[in-house]
Parts: structure tokens; sequence; C-alpha cells
């Protein structure tokens, strides 16, 4: 136990001296590659795939175009170079560390431009198509050993809802997912130390493959362990701060209670503070975790009785030394400057700070087929809730009958909320209205009938709701669009309706037959230029899809955006610092507490609000 104790002690010796002996070049590289990941090669990702899109002749994209967008040969070669282009950056980024680490190791000083300058030689020899490959260990050691990793926007790309609850619900999909996803683990741990090997010792590809799988061989299990807990403890201390931040600014909104100038102030030392310890976690997370790899590399090639050769650095000299040091403090503070300058300048330009004061604008919120959380969807019962809830607007479904009876009805099938196993079209109004649609919900509902659209259009007129009112044509219908806006039109609700369908005719249809009908196109997904599609004045998608470019280039056209579907306090009050129009929800009362919260919240709350999201 004592020698394993040792042994222990001596790998966080070692790990330490690779962090502290170069520290402010290794801090200084980081945080500049961290900088401009963010703020310019992040863009430059999104406007080459732009470029993409436009040389392949797509304009936006949705599910329905997608799959022909990805399998048009130039659209996969395309996006190959971009993956690789990025994986190379990435991989620069992990170069320039090890680089500056091995320096450290064998107790050699290197300055930021020197680091960079050989790794750049060897990144280089990635483009050998013996290396190439090498790249994409990159994925594989992005998720084992980046947390907080300057490269985000490969480890930040979000899994919309929908395909995880695909995912999940098809077991047999997610059982063959995990155990790729092992097998892969399995393959990549062996080639671990490749990465060191091509950069440190000049191999190609294969030969640090096969010097990696018998670097690793016997202590394989071990490594795997330390690299786990390490991923832990940073997971832990990112938490800490977070704890810590809160705490101290809560402890202040308490001493200083109503006095806004002494809670300003402190608000902003708080601010600093914090920003300062973010930044310097997020600048060392990506060094410690390689730091700790290369020791162990180290450590295995020393009991291998592998010669550990030096990378040949320039020696700076002790007079240069001295001459360096106010050049580095004036470096660093005008680092500093631009960093600030750099944030502000974004966050003016992105709306999150406006130099001009205006009201508070709450976003509306649409109860999804009604209450539909708390009653049977789609039924008088779900739309009265949804009113006493509070809900702005009620979202429903509209499907048609064998003799043209204008229903609400999610499904084309009655099985799922009726139990009868019959399409909509197949029946008559007088079968329909027959049925139970509350029983399956809850035995409490039983006799629950499923409504007209004329019954909900009375509703909305005495109870001034608006309403979201979605056609799903199936091809069975007899004048569906029209049948809709005369309804409309009859209990003058024009300009508290909205008609939706993902079918974008249905909207063309209803602009043709009356263009004072305010439409919404829906979509699960919608990327690129969307002022073609003019006869939509909304756009209704999926939450996980939503961005802030999209929010952007939406709301410059003059027209809308909804997201759906909404469930929990954080997609809700991401939805809404997005500046999303409309939130479409299961949980009306969930929604409407979290805007009213997140609307007048006072500064203390807002700054807590704050940190919670930057340290996510």
């Amino acid at each position: 136990m004592k020698e394993r104790e040792v042994e222990n002690m001596k790998k966080l010796s070692e790990a330490k001296k690779m962090i502290t002996y170069n520290l402010w070049t290794l801090v200084g590289f980081e945080s500049a590659f961290k900088i401009l990941s963010f703020f310019i090669f992040t863009p430059l990702f999104f406007k080459v795939f732009n470029f993409i899109m436009k040389v392949t002749g797509y304009k936006y994209l949705t599910f329905e175009n997608l799959f022909s967008f990805l399998k048009n040969p130039l659209t996969l070669f395309l996006l190959l170079v971009l993956l690789l282009l990025l994986l190379i950056y990435t991989m620069f980024d992990i170069t320039t560390i090890i680089v500056i680490l091995d320096a450290s190791y064998h107790e050699q000083k290197i300055k930021i431009l020197d680091a960079i300058l050989l790794s750049l030689k060897k990144c280089i020899r990635l483009f050998n198509p013996k290396n190439m490959m090498l790249s994409f260990l990159v994925l594989f050691l992005i998720p084992l050993l980046n947390v907080g990793v300057a490269s985000n926007f490969i480890t930040t790309i979000k899994i919309p809802e929908y395909i995880l609850e695909f995912i999940i619900q098809n077991k047999l999909f997610l059982i063959l997912l995990i155990i790729v996803f092992i097998i892969l683990m399995i393959i990549f741990f062996r080639w671990i130390y490749a990465l060191h090997y091509f950069v440190l010792e000049e191999v190609n590809f294969k030969e640090a493959r096969e010097k990696s799988v018998f670097l690793s061989k016997e202590k394989r299990g071990k490594d795997i362990v330390v690299l786990i807990i390490l991923q832990l403890v940073i997971t832990m201390i990112y938490f800490f701060f977070i704890l810590i931040g809160i705490f101290i600014i809560l402890f202040f909104n308490k001493i200083f209670g109503s006095i806004i100038l002494l809670k300003s102030i402190a608000t902003t030392i708080i601010w600093v503070f914090i920003a300062l310890s973010f930044l310097i976690l997020t600048v060392l997370t990506t060094p410690i975790s390689y730091a700790v790899l290369s020791v162990l590399y180290y450590l295995h090639k020393n009991e291998c009785k592998e010669i550990i050769k030096a990378l040949p650095l320039a020696v700076e000299t002790q007079e240069e030394k001295k001459k360096s040091i106010i050049k580095r403090i004036i470096c660093f503070l005008i680092f500093l400057a631009l960093i600030g300058a750099t944030i502000f300048t974004y966050g003016i330009y992105n709306g999150k700070y406006n130099l001009n004061i205006e009201h508070t604008r709450m976003e509306e919120v649409t109860a999804h087929r009604g209450a539909s959380k708390e009653c049977p969807e789609n039924t008088m019962s779900a739309f009265i809730k949804a009113k006493e809830l509070g809900a702005d607007y009620i979202e429903l479904d509209v499907g048609q009958t064998k003799d043209n009876y204008l229903i609400i009805l999610h499904d084309t099938s009655l099985k799922r909320t009726t139990g009868l196993d019959k399409k909509v079209w197949e029946l008559t109004y007088e079968e329909i209205k027959k049925l139970d649609a509350g029983h399956i919900f809850d035995e409490k509902f039983a006799g629950e009938k499923i409504p007209t659209l004329e019954e909900v259009l009375i509703f909305a007129k005495e109870k001034n709701i608006k309403l979201n009112i979605e056609l799903k044509p199936t091809g069975h219908e007899n004048h569906f669009e029209s049948s809709v806006v005369d309804l409309i039109l009859k209990y003058d609700l024009v300009k508290s309706s909205v008609i939706t369908s993902s079918h974008y005719e249905v909207l063309e249809n209803i602009k043709n037959y009356n263009s004072e009908i305010k439409t919404g196109y829906v979509k699960s997904l919608l990327y690129g230029d969307v002022s073609s599609f003019t006869a939509a004045d909304i756009f209704s998608i999926e939450a996980t899809s939503i961005t802030k470019s999209l929010v952007n280039q939406i709301h410059a056209e003059g027209r809308q955006i909804y997201a759906w579907t909404v469930n929990t306090k954080e997609n809700i009050e991401k939805a809404i610092d997005l500046r999303v129009d409309n939130i479409i929800t299961d949980d009306v009362t969930l929604a409407k507490e979290t805007i009213y919260k997140k609307k007048t919240s006072n500064l203390i709350n807002d700054f807590v609000k704050w940190i919670e999201e930057t340290f996510r």
C-alpha cells in the first residue's frame, strides 16, 4: 500500500511540474486558442458549411431534404474535408500542449511562438496519406480527456430530443450503439499514446499505433481508471466553484438587501472573481488532462526502458529572460483588454448587452394539444384547463371525417386516444362523437368526446384565447384548408388564430385562399435561408434544433419563431435566452412561472443564472 501511495505521489508531482514549469506558456496559448475558437473558427466553420450548401444547391435543410443532401457525392466529399480540417485544427491544440509538456518534463523553458511553430511542423505531417487517419483519433480523445476542451463546437453538438427518444425507445438499436461504442473504446484506448509517439518521436501513424499498443499493454486497465477518475475530479472542481460563486452572491444579497449601489458594487467584484476563476479552470482543464496522460506515457517508457529524447528547443539566456518580463506583462494586459473588448462587442452584436433601455418582452405560452399534462389531449377539458392555467394560445390538430366534419385529433388513427382501430376518414362524425376520448388517459375523464373545430372556435371566442390550428392532411380531405379558413372568418378569429402545418403546400393554399390568415411552418429541423418560404409568417421549430442565428434571421425578416415541445425548466430558459416568440409546452404552469421569474428577476438573481449557464 505504501509503495502505491509513493507511486501516486510521484505521478502527482510529475503532473504538477509539467503544468507549472511552463505555466504561462500553457495559459497564454490555451487562452488565445479558446478565444480564437469561439469568436473566429466556430463562426468560420458554419460559414464553410453554408458554402457547402450553396455549392450543392441547397438554400435550407429540413428532415425531408436532409437525406438527399447527405447522399450527394459532392456533399459527402466536402463534409469529409471540413471534418478533417476541423479535426486537424483540434489536433493542433493537443499537439501544442504535448510539446509544451515535453519541454516541462525535460525542465526546458519554451515560448508560445516556439511551441506553436514546432507544433505546426508536427501537424503538417498529418497531410501525409499514411498519417491522415491519426486525426480521427482526436474524436476518441475529446470525450475522454477534454472537459472544457477548446474545440467545444465538436463536444457541444446537441442531439434533438425526438432522436434521443427514438434511440431510447428502440432498445435493440440502443444496445447496438452501446456495443459499437464499447468496441471503439477498446480499439482506440490501445492507441492512447499514439499521438505522443507521433509528435515526440516523429514516427508514422502505423508505427505510433504499434508502439502505443505495446506501451499500454501491461497497465491498460489502471490507465483507464486513472483517466476516468481525473475527469470526475475536474467535474467536481467545476461544481465546487459553482457552489462557491452562488453562496457568495446570495450572502452579499442578504447583507446588502435593498441597498442597490452596494449590491451592484459587490456583484461586480464577485462577477470578476467568478469570471477569472472560470477562465482559469477552462484554460487549465485540457493541459491537466494531457499532463496526466503524459506522466503515464513517460512512466511506462521508463518501465520499458525506452529512450526518452527531448525536442530541440532554442535556449534563452538570462539577459533575454529579463528583457522579456516587461514585454510579457504588457502583452498580458493587452491580451486581457482584448478579451474584455471582444466579449463585450460580441455580446452587443448578439443582443446579450443592450445599450438602450427597453421594456421586458414576455414570451407567449401555447398549451400543446391543450393542457395535455392534466387532461386528455385535444379535448374540451384540456382546452378549458389550458385557459385556467393562463395559456396564451391553445395548439390543436385538425382532421376531417368521412362526411367532411372538421374534428380535433392528432393521429390519423383513433386507436391511441379512443381505443378504436379506425382511420378518421373511415368514420362519419355521428360515429366519432359516440367514442370515448377520455377513459384511456384517466377513468375520471370517461365520457369525454372528440370536439369539432367549430366547438373550439366558439370556446376561444367566448374565453378570449388564441388558437394554433395545425392541419395534418392525409389525402382523404375535401376542401380542407378553405373549410378551416371559412370557420375562422365566420367567428371573426383571424387576428387571434394561426394555421400551421408541416406541409408547405397547405400554407400556400391558405394564402392563395385568404392572404390575411396568419400561417406557420412546422419543422423538426430548419437550417439555411428561410426567405424562400414566403407563405409562412411563423416558423414552428423543434426546440433543440433552434439556434441564435436562426432566430436572428427569422426576426430580421419580420417573422416569428415558435419552439416545440418544451417541457423542462432548463429547456424553457434556453428558449427564452434564444428570444423565441412562443413556447409550446405540455406544462403551461412551469412555462409561465419560468418566464415570469426570469423576466422579473433582480440583478443578483440574473447573475446567479449567469453562473449556472456559464458552468453548465
